[in-house]
């Protein structure tokens, strides 16, 4: 098992890095709160769950040992895979998340991408106590990041950071697109590729 990996930042974007240990290359898929964690350093070190599959070995990577906890906690609800836990931490923060199962807040849920009504209650139902433990142990408080500066995937656009960033998720590329057009006419050309990737993967 991969505990951690720490190393330099060869490329990233807001799906997945590549992190140079020693001169091998790990690509780390991870959420958009990890992304918006690292993405201007250099060297980062990020806590690691290995997935194991009969067709692939995937690693998922993440800026703060609480949201990998969030994520094993997920993944272990029937019906919530790899990508649709990252795509919840994409959509949300781990404390946004931990509060709207605490809370019971099943619209909240609802209202990511992908989580549907009975997906909702079966992560509260499951996930409720643990998370309450967790809150209560200090498991969930966020640790920091210390590293030089990188500036990352400098020649996209937002938009174009954005569209590929969700088309790595599994969306359609023409949805997308009409989606992300529609929320740059609503909020402006400043909005941020963090945003714009939020805003899509809401309902």
């Amino acid at each position: 098992m991969i505990a951690h990996l720490e190393g330099n930042i060869s490329e990233i974007d807001p799906t997945a890095v590549i992190i140079d240990c020693q001169g091998v290359g790990y690509l780390v898929k991870i959420s958009l709160y990890t992304y918006g964690a690292i993405r201007e350093l250099q060297k980062v070190k990020l806590f690691t769950h290995l997935q194991v599959r009969e067709d692939a070995h995937v690693l998922y990577g993440f800026s703060e040992v609480r949201e990998r906890k969030l994520f094993e906690h997920l993944i272990s609800v029937s019906g919530v895979g790899g990508n649709t836990a990252l795509m919840m931490l994409s959509s949300l923060s781990p404390d946004e998340i931990a509060h709207a199962i605490m809370t019971a807040n099943e619209k909240l849920l609802q209202g990511i991408k992908g989580i549907g009504g009975k997906t909702a209650a079966r992560i509260i139902l499951e996930l409720k106590d643990k998370i309450k433990v967790d809150k209560l142990a200090g498991d969930m408080s966020p640790t920091g990041q210390s590293a030089l500066a990188l500036s990352a995937f400098s020649g996209m656009t937002q938009r174009e950071e954005a569209l590929r960033a969700l088309v790595n998720l599994g969306f359609p590329k023409a949805q997308m697109e009409k989606k992300l057009d529609d929320i740059i006419r609503g909020a402006g050309e400043t909005i941020t590729v963090e945003q714009l990737i939020r805003l899509a993967l809401k309902g």
